[in-house]
């Protein structure tokens, strides 16, 4: 590895029994980028960051953070990273100084510059006001800022964001990504983050689709949406067996059922729909048209929605579940 990547991936593989979580995955991320992980719950993307974190052994394939190999100097791996967890691991009964101080003493940042930096991290998320209150007392938004403050604290190369903004509202999760963009002017960093949010998934400057433990296209979020090209355009009809049929034989086209509408991708699609109402031979109650967005390309390159891929990955889950009882 080389001094320009950040993170390196070969072939990274990781299985549970039977279950293959990670496929042979191949990435690298460079210094100072925002790159994202996008996928549905299930895709693999806990499973990969838990490998680059060290905290799960690869089963195959090789991986080095901040050029460190992550089986073989798990040590230095840790002590360049920073990692926020997708469920919380503050201590609510100690403040958010306390919590902290614990962090600094883990990591053997040097007492002369604990007192500094805690200022630092947490006026940057806009915590240092609330610095001797509870953790129990804090939303869930400002838990999240403390994690993120922890996770800065001892100025790691790479930071590991793994859902960052999950149960939290849309209002928060912006303000949470309004801390994010500030701290990448601030600190001299690379983001590492896993979304199942398309419009956060917007905010990288790269990200990796990945979908059944397999990465399916890896670009920036302009050059994925262009490569789709083509507008989604979603139809309510009484009969949507008939409607899918009508679309292919008068008009050739692909539809399927998405997020329970008639779903199909058609070139200048506000141009079509009028046609669309002369031809398709059955009433149209509604009908949306919307340029391509990262669902479109998710739906381009897997053949679902992420919401269809994660209500299926649900529905699975519960099945084993019942099939175990």
């Amino acid at each position: 590895m080389t001094h320009q990547t950040a993170v390196a991936v070969q072939k990274l593989t990781k299985t549970y029994g039977k279950i293959e979580a990670v496929k042979g995955i191949d990435f690298e991320v460079a210094p100072g980028e925002v790159f994202g992980f996008l996928g549905p719950n299930g895709a693999g993307k806990t499973t990969t960051i838990s490998m680059l974190c060290t905290l799960v052994n690869p089963t195959g394939g090789s991986a080095t953070v901040a050029g460190y190999d992550v089986v073989r100097q798990r040590d230095e791996v840790r002590r360049n990273i920073g990692l926020v967890f997708q469920d919380p691991t503050l201590d609510g009964y100690l403040s958010a100084e306390q919590n902290l101080r614990f962090h600094a003493e883990l990591y053997g940042v040097p007492k002369s510059v604990v007192a500094g930096r805690l200022q630092q991290v947490m006026e940057m998320v806009a915590l240092w006001d609330r610095k001797d209150a509870k953790v129990m007392t804090f939303s869930g938004g400002m838990k999240r800022r403390l994690e993120i403050a922890r996770g800065l604290l001892h100025s790691p190369r790479v930071l590991f964001l793994d859902e960052p903004t999950v149960g939290l509202d849309p209002q928060t999760r912006s303000a949470i990504w309004g801390y994010i963009n500030q701290l990448r002017r601030m600190e001299d960093i690379t983001i590492f983050m896993t979304t199942h949010y398309m419009d956060e998934a917007e905010y990288c400057d790269r990200i990796a689709i990945i979908d059944h433990g397999e990465i399916v296209v890896i670009d920036s979020p302009e050059a994925l949406k262009a490569s789709v090209g083509k507008d989604r355009v979603q139809i309510q009809t009484g009969d949507d067996a008939g409607a899918i049929e009508a679309l292919r034989d008068r008009f050739g086209l692909d539809a399927g059922v998405h997020e329970g509408a008639v779903t199909f991708a058609v070139a200048s699609g506000e141009e079509f729909v009028p046609r669309l109402f002369a031809e398709l031979g059955m009433p149209i109650t509604s009908v949306s048209v919307s340029r391509p967005s990262l669902d479109d390309v998710f739906m381009s390159y897997t053949g679902s929605t992420i919401r269809d891929a994660e209500s299926g990955a649900d529905n699975m889950a519960w099945m084993r579940t019942m099939a175990r009882r």
